[in-house]
């Protein structure tokens, strides 16, 4: 039932409003966290069970999601008082701003989620090499993001589609900075790289991880999340990171590192479970 509010009150009702929103949806959460905790639980185990990723290549992938978190948000940390720079150019002022973009642009996840599994389901040798290039770049964000902070401008968003405040909402939880190179297309480039020439996976999921690989770098112009030099700074580095790990023996020598580690680890489980 509508009430009618006198001109002063409008803020305030809207205020109590949005607040009994949030607590629902709070509430909701809350309601729902034991089941999801459930389900994810249920999923890891039958990834373990069913070796969809093999055991030695848990520590690795582990290792390269910390290593790229620490490199995204620890750089904020120690270059948030820092001049940024803004590498846009005309070019870039003249791609127009997509909203509905956002889908692609945060649908990325699950692209990663499923092409770095396949990567890490290769042969042993093939898969260090994707892994170990990938740390290779995060390390090469690390330096670039310390050395020359970027940041970029973004539109100002004057609709109210479901697409505009999923835009807000990103560009609130998403700071403008971290941009050159794009760790969104370095990433999605990887994903392609895994499997272009993984003879296992059909030719069809090979072009279609180009396509989508390029409809994410893409996205990221269209959103407005980086600009033209971050897109290509991205995809080189990726491309780079993967023959040089190769060529300077890196891929061997981190693959050797981590093998011992994961059998020490395995030794002490074993003691472990002996002693119990």
């Amino acid at each position: 039932m509508l009430q009618k509010c006198k001109p002063g009150e409008t803020k305030c009702k809207m205020n109590e409003w949005k607040a009994r929103k949030n607590i629902s949806i709070i509430i909701l959460l809350l309601k729902y966290k034991r089941e999801v905790f459930r389900r994810i639980k249920a999923v890891w185990r039958i990834m373990i069970k069913e070796q969809i990723i093999p055991k030695r290549m848990w520590l690795p992938l582990f290792l390269g999601i910390v290593f790229n978190s620490a490199v995204y948000y620890g750089t904020r940390m120690l270059t948030g008082d820092r001049i940024h720079y803004d590498l846009s150019t005309a070019l870039d002022e003249s791609i127009p701003f997509v909203p509905w973009t956002i889908i692609i642009y945060l649908g990325c996840y699950l692209f990663w989620v499923i092409n770095y599994i396949i990567g890490c389901r290769q042969d042993e040798q093939t898969a260090f090499r994707f892994i170990s290039a990938d740390l290779f770049a995060k390390a090469i964000c690390l330096l670039c993001f310390l050395v020359l902070p970027t940041t970029n401008t973004r539109p100002v968003i004057e609709g109210s589609s479901i697409w505009e405040e999923g835009m807000r909402l990103l560009y609130r939880i998403d700071a403008a900075d971290n941009l050159f190179p794009s760790i969104h297309c370095l990433t999605s480039w990887f994903c392609y790289i895994a499997v272009r020439k993984n003879r296992k996976i059909s030719e069809g999921y090979r072009y279609l991880s180009l396509f989508i690989a390029l409809s994410i770098c893409m996205s990221t112009l269209t959103t407005k999340q980086h600009v033209i030099v971050d897109v290509a700074g991205g995809i080189g580095l990726s491309e780079i990171s993967y023959f040089l790990v190769e060529k300077t023996g890196f891929a061997r020598r981190y693959r050797s590192a981590v093998l011992k580690i994961f059998d020490r680890i395995q030794e002490r489980r074993q003691r472990f479970v002996q002693k119990d």
